[in-house]
């Protein structure tokens, strides 16, 4: 398959849209960190606040990674670009494969870090439970 200028140029508007969705989530996030600050200062001996702060590092963590693969998916998919404008096609052909790639692991860590969240929202769920 020939690569050509515009074949990379079609993953500008996703990543871009992906890294905004990870700035949201990233935001969202930092929202209910400064909420569960909040209630621990009023109430720290709430044993629901643990299991939520154990959850909430985790995905920091998750997201964080998110972004970083996204980026270096969005510098890869630039360098290929480069490198096709100065008709280097096998490098570029490489560093095509490697944003892919990096875009891949993204979205790979996206979907955990939904689980994840997912089991602080049954977290909190089951404390209203009980």
């Amino acid at each position: 398959m020939e690569l050509t200028i515009s074949t990379p140029a079609l993953l500008f508007p996703a990543i871009t849209l992906l890294l905004l969705a990870y700035t949201n989530r990233f935001l969202g996030l930092a929202t209910l960190i400064r909420g569960l600050h909040a209630k621990f200062k009023t109430d720290p001996s709430h044993k629901v606040i643990y299991g939520q702060i154990k959850n909430l590092r985790s995905r920091l963590t998750m997201i964080r990674y998110m972004q970083a693969f996204g980026v270096l998916s969005f510098v890869f998919t630039v360098i290929c670009m480069f490198l096709l404008f100065k008709e280097l096609n096998y490098w570029a052909n490489i560093v095509f494969g490697l944003s892919l790639i990096s875009l891949l692991i993204s979205l790979i860590i996206s979907l955990v870090e939904i689980q994840v969240s997912t089991k602080a929202l049954n977290l909190e769920l089951s404390d209203m439970e009980g």
